[in-house]
């Protein structure tokens, strides 16, 4: 193959997942109104809310463990280890930081012995360095539709024990018993932060910081507004369950109704490529000029950013949070 080829495949996979990289880092979770209205009742954003997460969580840290270097640079830099644990990994910010540092260093090997200049093969190191962020990235929003999906049938489960005269405690026992990962995972450590003597409220506003959903951040202000105030929970936590049930059901229109704008996109993402595979096809020397000319250098450059800048642009179009 041609290297001007390979140099412009690698320039356009490094400058993609660079841009998807930054983006995924950088752009956290962004809570909406009700959201803030939930961690004002459930006090997420006061004294008893983030400090009480971080001391929670040394029940599940190991006595002899030491931050290392690594560790602290990462503490630096954002939350890995919730992101960790959000994508249900075994992984350590030293390993990822090994992982990723031994992936720089082979893209910019194989860029150099491809052939690539000196300025694109570390590009092709980095491209392949953001590899295990958005296989983290992919792991967590995989674990988070499942368990959004297993969400209101948790909850009937917990209204059918509290009617039948089970603790609260003893429902999320039988979600973890009964029913299968990610729930059975959280609910189950939710009971056993409870059983090693923290509060329920506190209990599940780590839940609710560790799973960022909007239908349990309601269930979480639900059991904390009821042990305060008293009510029937079983019934809430039903009307919670139809809720979500049916905000399943109005997603599933909003996919149906917007199938034909995410094809467009597709198709719309696909034909540059596509095209400029098949006219280098049919003749490379009419296309070679984007590599050997100045002004083609910049138009293909442009072309990348305005590919990259389009992609964002219809998938903020077609995303419609429900």
């Amino acid at each position: 193959m041609d290297p001007a080829l390979l140099i412009s495949i690698a320039a356009f996979v490094g400058v993609a997942a660079l841009v998807g990289g930054l983006t995924a880092a950088f752009k956290g979770d962004r809570d909406n109104k009700i959201e803030d209205r939930l961690d004002a009742l459930t006090g997420a954003g006061g004294k008893g809310g983030k400090g009480a997460l971080v001391q929670q969580s040394a029940l599940y840290t190991p006595l002899d463990a030491v931050p290392g270097v690594f560790e602290a640079i990462v503490q630096r830099f954002g939350r890995l280890k919730l992101l960790f644990a959000q994508a249900d990994t075994s992984l350590t910010p030293a390993k990822f930081l090994a992982i990723s540092a031994g992936l720089l260093v082979a893209g910019t090997v194989v860029g150099a012995f491809a052939g690539f200049k000196v300025a694109l093969a570390p590009l092709m190191g980095l491209s392949m360095a953001f590899l295990p962020l958005l296989w983290l990235i992919w792991r967590k929003k995989r674990r988070l539709k499942a368990f959004a999906a297993q969400l209101p049938d948790a909850l009937e489960l917990i209204s059918r024990a509290l009617r039948a005269g089970h603790s609260l405690a003893a429902g999320m026992n039988l979600v973890q018993s009964e029913m299968a990962s990610p729930i059975s995972v959280e609910f189950g450590r939710v009971f056993e932060e409870q059983n090693l003597g923290i509060p329920m409220e506190d209990a599940l506003i780590s839940l609710a910081d560790r799973v960022p959903n909007l239908d349990l951040r309601f269930f979480s202000t639900a059991v904390i507004l009821q042990r305060q105030t008293g009510g029937d929970l079983a019934e809430i936590l039903d009307k919670i369950a139809h809720l979500v049930r049916e905000r399943f059901k109005v997603w599933g229109q909003v996919q149906a109704l917007t199938g034909e704008g995410r094809l467009s996109g597709i198709v719309l993402l696909a034909l540059p490529p596509v095209l400029f595979l098949a006219v280098y096809r049919l003749n490379p020397d009419y296309i070679m000029l984007l590599f050997t000319d100045p002004m083609g250098k910049q138009m293909l450059a442009g072309a990348v950013v305005m590919q990259v800048l389009g992609a964002l642009a219809i998938r903020k179009i077609i995303n419609i949070k429900v």
